[in-house]
């Protein structure tokens, strides 16, 4: 398969969320991962919205771009979905393993992505998107999501993989 550039640079980006976001709260624990931000979200509430908008938004509107001619594709209401959601699987684990299974699923249908599947069109919001468009939107809001939970947490990738390093450092220099 060949893609476009600016679509092979999103999907390395869909490929990577899962292990980032383990990344950014494996040393967290509950008190950290339930502090809420100035807009009233956890950093436990961001991971459970990556899973859910997966499941119930991003990966059928990928479906039915493939399946339907012109399908209207629906955002996630996040009013409706902070009311309603579902609140069993809430540990950290499980959402990390829930996220990075359906994400697997996710990447399998893209994978198998040819470039003419690229200029199926339907409706998001009122307006026209191709599954291009699609498919570099939905790497965008992975990129705004994992900025706000490093917010959420105080710290970035870079800072909790800095910080790995240097303890194995200091673990072999002990040694």
């Amino acid at each position: 398969m060949h893609l476009p550039q600016p679509v092979a640079d999103a999907l390395a980006v869909l490929t990577s969320t899962p292990t980032i976001l383990a990344h950014l709260v494996a040393e967290a624990g509950d008190d950290r991962l339930d502090d809420l931000d100035r807009d009233g979200w956890s950093a436990r509430l961001l991971l459970a919205w990556f899973r859910d908008e997966e499941v119930l938004a991003l990966r059928p509107g990928l479906e039915r771009l493939l399946a339907e001619p012109a399908p209207v594709l629906h955002e996630l209401d996040r009013t409706a979905w902070l009311r309603e959601r579902h609140r069993t699987r809430e540990r950290k684990q499980e959402l990390l393993a829930d996220f990075a299974l359906h994400r697997q699923s996710t990447l399998a249908i893209v994978r198998t992505l040819e470039p003419r599947h690229l200029e199926r069109t339907g409706l998001l919001g009122g307006e026209p998107v191709t599954l291009q468009a699609y498919l570099l939107r939905w790497a965008d809001r992975d990129r705004q999501r994992i900025a706000r939970l490093e917010s959420a947490l105080g710290e970035t990738l870079a800072d909790v993989l800095e910080r790995r390093r240097r303890l194995v450092e200091e673990f072999r220099r002990e040694s």
